[in-house]
């Protein structure tokens, strides 16, 4: 199974924190898993101009084919002005509409207050069916306060990130087995 994360943001450091321990947590107690981190402040991406993502060079196709061959993806974003950040939506962009399909995707999202979980419900939820994910139903936020210097000091909040790992994983088995019953019965 191979699970790549997105640090969907080029500035600050919480979501980058949050998605580090998240990949540990995968590391530790799914060691069988291959797991990739895609911090998008890591990498040079073109904006979407309508092609398609294989068309692309350097950085731009490396990150779009990682994330097409993903059996999952954990999405790490903050909230920027009540909204996900431009770097996140031009990932969504490059990829085709049914880039998600058979696919999937987990949220983990730092905000400013605890009122900015509507992002998540209003905007980002939408896309991710749009493009057709298996969402994971719950998801991580985590405020300001759950932070100090660089760390998460709440420990619910480590917690769910566990669960979440266990989640998304769980779901991806689920996923593959209900593919391999349907490819039965096509002689695949």
């Amino acid at each position: 199974m191979k699970i790549v994360g997105i640090a969907g943001s080029i500035v600050g450091s919480k979501t980058k924190t949050a998605m580090n321990y998240t990949m540990e947590q995968i590391r530790k107690n799914y060691p069988e898993v291959q797991i990739t981190l895609l911090d998008l402040a890591e990498h040079e991406l073109a904006f979407s101009d309508g092609r398609n993502y294989f068309e692309y060079e350097g950085d731009t196709k490396y990150v779009t084919e990682t994330i097409m061959e993903a059996d999952a993806i954990i999405i790490g974003t903050p909230t920027f002005q009540a909204s996900i950040p431009a770097t996140l939506k031009n990932i969504f962009d490059l990829l085709p509409v049914n880039a998600f399909r058979d696919k999937v995707v987990s949220i983990l999202v730092t905000a400013g207050t605890a009122k900015h979980y509507l992002m998540v419900e209003q905007q980002l939820k939408p896309i991710l069916a749009y493009m057709k994910a298996h969402i994971v139903p719950t998801y991580v936020f985590i405020e300001e306060k759950d932070f100090m210097r660089k760390e998460i000091v709440n420990d619910d909040i480590l917690f769910r990130i566990e669960r979440l790992v266990e989640d998304t994983i769980l779901h991806a088995h689920a996923v593959r087995g209900i593919q391999e019953e349907k490819d039965k019965k096509y002689d695949f």
